[in-house]
């Protein structure tokens, strides 16, 4: 039975640390001989599949190519298993050579200096999906959606994620260029100083004399300590509504979302449901707590919110036809396990995505809002928040 992972998974603390999953498991370890020379050459082959040019194609570089004594066994066989998963066109679906396989559990379990973004794929393209407030990222002026097209130089076009994620991450203090596509305007060189990078979960403030505008950034192992104090903070102010702002949050665990749904819900409602490649479903559900739940409330959400942030989102939009304002969020919807192969590589395999309470995927649809304000460059320059000053005006007619 796969053992979920305990641990941030769309942040690892975003330290250039890549969108490499939803939530994970650590599947069983799959044994397979040590490989010095090639063995096991018809072993397990579907004997409905012709491997007949694998082979042929083997066997020429073997015979034929001219510098024999440079091939290595090895490489050609994670070569070609690296091809067979590309193929599935899944970027969250990736084989890990050993070494890529140990830097994936430090980022799981760790965290390191970067710059403070969440990158992924989007298309096949390297994508910030969200700045993290207050970091060297945030303040070069990074914004969700920008495309990475070179890291100091290098082309990321076919990079896989976690070689992107070591290239980004590094030394406090070291220098690292971002050539960076937005739009159509022209490639801009973005130079970034690596630091340390400290995430808040929650922080709120009071606005408009009784409204609380409650800030979630990340789904972190602090978020629901956090959390708690500045609901009972609020329930102690003269704030009489709320506006949960989920922008550029990439998400996390998921038994926080759930626990945070829990404070705007009844018990027992769906927050998510998790759906297998069998029809198999797991419904995940609101606990006992309720304390903000008579509180008028308003969501907003943009491009950077992901993973954990558009579940909760999606549960409180099904459940309590909450207004969503901002942009349609990025569509991180889908369930990784970790299977751990010989010579410690491993395989992240998608199997599972997940669903809002009404049924509709989040993986790649996002969550729509029902009031679509974007934010400009310009907005940006002249530190305007028209997604926000369109919630606050939306709020105040909301009983």
């Amino acid at each position: 039975m796969p053992k979920r992972i305990s641990a941030v998974t769309s942040i690892i603390i975003a330290l250039a640390v890549g969108f490499i999953g939803g939530f994970y498991f650590k599947g069983t370890r799959i044994e397979t001989p040590v490989l010095r020379e090639l063995i096991n050459r018809d072993a397990s082959q579907p004997s409905e599949v012709d491997f007949s040019t694998f082979w042929d194609v083997w066997n020429l570089l073997h015979t034929k190519y001219v510098d024999k004594a440079n091939l290595d066994t090895q490489a050609l066989v994670y070569g070609a298993i690296d091809g067979l998963v590309k193929t599935v066109g899944d970027p969250y679906t990736v084989f890990l050579q050993p070494k890529e396989s140990e830097e994936f559990t430090q980022q799981i379990n760790g965290s390191f200096s970067g710059v403070g973004i969440e990158i992924g794929l989007r298309d096949n393209v390297l994508t910030v999906i969200a700045p993290i407030k207050d970091t060297p990222a945030a303040k070069a002026g990074l914004l969700a959606g920008d495309k990475i097209v070179k890291i100091d130089d290098k082309s990321t076009e076919g990079m896989k994620l976690e070689e992107a994620v070591q290239l980004i991450r590094g030394k406090k203090g070291s220098k690292i260029v971002l050539t960076i596509a937005r739009k159509e305007a022209e490639n801009k060189d973005v130079s970034i100083i690596r630091d340390d990078i400290k995430i808040p979960a929650v922080a709120w403030e009071l606005i408009d004399d009784n409204t609380a505008r409650l800030e979630v950034f990340v789904f972190n192992k602090n978020v629901d300590s956090e959390f708690r104090k500045a609901a009972d903070e609020i329930a102690k102010s003269n704030a009489d509504r709320i506006i949960l702002d989920l922008r550029n949050n990439p998400g996390g665990l998921l038994d926080s979302a759930i626990n945070l749904a829990s404070y705007f819900l009844d018990p027992d409602l769906p927050v998510t449901i998790e759906r297998f490649g069998d029809g198999a479903e797991n419904i995940f559900r609101t606990r006992s707590n309720g304390q903000l739940k008579d509180y008028p409330l308003i969501v907003l959400v943009n491009k950077g919110s992901a993973s954990a942030s558009e579940i909760l989102a999606g549960a409180l939009k099904d459940n309590r036809g909450v207004t969503i304002v901002g942009e349609t969020s990025f569509g991180k919807g889908s369930v990784q396990e970790i299977a751990e192969l010989a010579r410690k590589a491993s395989l992240k395999i998608t199997i599972a995505k997940w669903l809002t309470p009404n049924g509709t995927s989040i993986n790649d649809n996002g969550i729509e809002p029902d009031v679509l304000v974007e934010v400009t460059e310009e907005d940006i320059k002249n530190e305007k928040d028209p997604q926000l000053d369109k919630a606050k005006e939306l709020i105040k007619n909301l009983k």
